[in-house]
């Protein structure tokens, strides 16, 4: 078996880093513009363009800052263009609050601790995860158990057994 060269090594990394934040970017760019397939193809194009030229990233959390401050940038700029203020009708007022710190660390912390919860619901057995799925969409527990033809006890079991294993995945987040 070829050893693998250092390019392909490094296209394997950027796969994974596009893999593990596209989905969130292209939320938190939704949040901007409020078009998902608008918001996936600025997203697109700043990996492309960090990809061709060949950005090295010194941390994680430097790599995470950065795409998040691109993709809030790439929106703005967005927001700002002839085109869609022509098109869209832009509000001058929500560009402004858009344009704030405070509703860009709002906005990117959602979306990130989001994953980390998403993260930790997938490492659950499906049936688990599938009752806090849909705890977390209010459902109560007579619905889940009607929904998922179990009983109310099934559901009440599975949520606890599923919140005592969730505390152990996210403790790091609740450590002072």
């Amino acid at each position: 078996m070829p050893k693998e060269t250092k390019n392909e090594q490094t296209l394997k990394e950027f796969e994974a880093l596009f893999k593990g934040l596209y989905p969130q970017l292209c939320v938190f760019a939704h949040r901007y513009i409020n078009d998902m397939d608008t918001s996936k193809d600025i997203v697109q194009d700043i990996f492309i363009k960090v990809w061709e030229d060949q950005i090295v990233f010194k941390t994680q959390s430097h790599t995470t800052g950065f795409f998040y401050k691109a993709v809030k940038n790439r929106c703005l700029n967005y927001l700002k263009s002839s085109r869609y203020k022509t098109t869209e009708h832009c509000d001058l007022a929500d560009l402004e609050v858009y344009e704030t710190e405070t509703f860009f660390m709002s906005q990117a912390v959602t979306i990130e601790t989001t994953a980390v919860i998403e993260n930790a619901i997938n490492k659950l057995s499906a049936k688990a995860a599938q009752v806090i799925r849909l705890s977390i969409k209010d459902y109560s527990n007579k619905e889940i158990a009607d929904l998922l033809a179990i009983s109310v006890n099934t559901v009440k079991d599975r949520k606890k057994g599923a919140y005592r294993k969730l505390r152990g995945f996210l403790g790091f987040l609740f450590t002072n």
